[in-house]
């Protein structure tokens, strides 16, 4: 660079001195002692050196394979223009596969649709005794069904280890008060850790608009186990199973409406609650764990009466009397003439009658 900006110094000297350009220039060699490094200067030619050229070239392949030339897409090309070919082998250069004619997608069952082999509550269970006649044909009755409640512990154990039916009871208390608990504060993403898909909708059924007050006080009985099933769902590895347990706790509950009047229970006033609630866990699932899904109401029970509603009455006020005017009253003296019953005008024509007919004498 610094020989290229001499070389231009040089011929702008010679255009400002004419003097020395006609002597550069003169033929017989008449050049002088300028005329050489003039001469070199102006035949030297231009030389550009690269300056982006690294410095250590020996990591050269390295370096460009940091650059990667992708195939920008046109965005302008419609897919109309686009021949089956063309569209084949593009496809294929990309290892993408030909769509099928029709749709998948991919679905998740997280709970059963209800309750596969219900338990049936003995009757009277929680009033009778065992050293009854009633009582100790319900015992029987129900190390009957025990075998088949055994076989679905075993199944269960085969996929939880850490499951014993004896301890499941206060596991399944803790999941009950959870569940009543976020019921009551209206909580509607906590409760959902703590019920299924299928039992969700109906506990917050109806609750928008109340005042719910419920509490937990204590248990009578332990809660135990009293039945299990395992079931499988459209695949033989896709296994559900659904635990019943029964409780027989006192509670306190008590709703109010918006308006704060109470509709149902008293929060002084505690009952016996005796109820049969089946947990269900998916056990395939690696991740899953027990939820309250569905409580068992059976036939024998009697029917609830509905929740007192409240209304407010509102009372007709009655107007009061308007002043009339001389005129007005005129007007309704008429109408209440014209008003008279057509009885009374009936009556009242013969008698006039009899009094304009002429009599004859003899």
């Amino acid at each position: 660079m610094e020989k290229l900006a001499s070389a231009k110094s040089c011929l702008k000297l010679l255009q400002v001195m004419p003097g020395v350009q006609q002597a550069a220039l003169l033929p017989g060699g008449g050049l002088g002692v300028l005329a050489s490094p003039l001469q070199n200067l102006i035949q030297m030619q231009q030389v550009r050196h690269r300056q982006t050229k690294h410095w250590r070239p020996e990591f050269k392949r390295l370096r460009k394979l940091k650059f990667v030339k992708m195939d920008l897409p046109n965005l302008r090309e419609k897919q109309e223009d686009i021949t089956k070919e063309e569209m084949r082998s593009r496809m294929k250069e990309r290892g993408v596969l030909p769509p099928r004619p029709w749709m998948e997608r991919p679905f998740h069952i997280s709970c059963t649709g209800g309750i596969f082999e219900a338990y049936v509550p003995p009757e009277g269970d929680g009033k009778k005794s065992i050293i009854s006649t009633s009582g100790a044909k319900q015992k029987f009755e129900f190390l009957e069904k025990k075998s088949k409640s055994l076989m679905a512990v075993r199944k269960i154990r085969s996929y939880d280890e850490n499951f014993r039916s004896d301890d499941f009871g206060a596991e399944a208390q803790d999941i009950y008060i959870q569940a009543h608990t976020h019921m009551a504060a209206k909580d509607k993403y906590k409760i959902r850790e703590f019920v299924s898909e299928r039992c969700y909708p109906e506990m917050m059924h109806n609750v928008k608009d109340k005042t719910i007050r419920w509490k937990f006080l204590q248990s009578l009985e332990p809660p135990r186990v009293v039945h299990a099933r395992v079931t499988e769902v459209i695949t033989k590895e896709n296994q559900f199973a659904q635990v019943t347990v029964r409780f027989h706790s006192q509670q306190m509950l008590a709703i109010y409406d918006r308006f704060g009047r109470l509709m149902h229970g008293s929060e002084i006033i505690t009952k016996d609650v005796l109820e049969y609630v089946v947990f269900e866990k998916h056990i395939s699932n690696e991740y899953g764990k027990w939820r309250l899904h569905d409580k068992i109401i059976p036939d024998w029970l009697p029917a609830k009466q509905p929740a007192p509603i409240t209304y407010r009455l509102i009372e007709d006020a009655e107007e009061p009397p308007k002043e009339l005017s001389a005129g007005d009253a005129e007007v309704k003296q008429v109408d209440s003439v014209s008003e008279q019953p057509k009885e009374q005008l009936q009556l009242a024509t013969p008698v006039e009658s009899s009094h304009t007919k002429p009599s004859l004498s003899i």
